[in-house]
């Protein structure tokens, strides 16, 4: 596979919570979470934030294609901390996605094993690893042509690489906009993944407060 060189990004990071410890974050769709190795795939939200956190790691990444909300570190102690909490599965995470035709059912779980395919891409396999996402249907609508939508919350109880792109195709509903697994047209369906980090949960390392935050998708 030819290697991936990255579009400029025109989008901003939006600064959604900040004070000493760590900040909150809300990506652009179109921005790599970290730098390639490539220099031409230098721009990443890393790379930006360094600019004025010199000291900031990432807890965690999105796909480039993926907006939404990332938590990072300001120091070390505080990555260790919040990294063990993400490990012990005490961050709640969702996503709003837009999926390709009409649901059967309102609310369902999805719990295909996830294991390495041919880079980049991952695999449903009996041998993988456990996955397990929930899904609730928000709405319903209808793209031009007349074709089905389906706009739902996603709940990633593990956190599989690709998992919410792959378990979607693998009900038989792709995320519209995605690259990577499809089925029929429906990466022609939009101009980005529709995916979204839409609210995120964990304990502040610090003051021991839950906090939630929630970002709003813009499709």
């Amino acid at each position: 596979m030819t290697e991936f060189i990255a579009p400029p990004c025109l989008g901003h990071i939006d600064i959604l919570f900040q004070d000493e410890h760590l900040l909150i974050i809300n990506k652009p769709s179109g921005l790599l979470s970290l730098s390639g190795k490539n220099p031409l795939n230098l721009d990443s939200v890393h790379h930006r934030l360094t600019k004025d956190f010199p000291c900031c790691t990432l807890i965690h990444r999105l796909d480039f294609g993926t907006s939404g909300i990332m938590l990072v570190a300001l120091n070390k102690g505080i990555n260790g901390l919040l990294t063990k909490q993400f490990q012990n599965g005490e961050v709640d995470k969702t996503y709003t996605a837009i999926l390709q035709g009409e649901l059967s059912a309102l609310e369902g779980d999805i719990t295909a094993p996830i294991a390495k395919g041919d880079f980049p891409l991952m695999k449903v396999c009996d041998t993988g690893k456990t996955a397990h996402s929930h899904y609730r249907v928000l709405e319903t609508n209808l793209l031009g042509q007349g074709q089905p939508v389906t706009k739902v919350l996603y709940s990633p109880i593990t956190g599989r690489t690709h998992q919410l792109r792959l378990h979607s195709q693998y009900i038989g509903h792709p995320i519209i906009g995605c690259d990577l697994y499809t089925l029929g047209n429906s990466q022609k369906l939009a101009p980005r993944l529709m995916l979204h980090a839409s609210s995120l949960s964990f304990v502040h390392p610090i003051t021991s407060v839950r906090m939630k935050i929630e970002s709003q998708s813009e499709f």
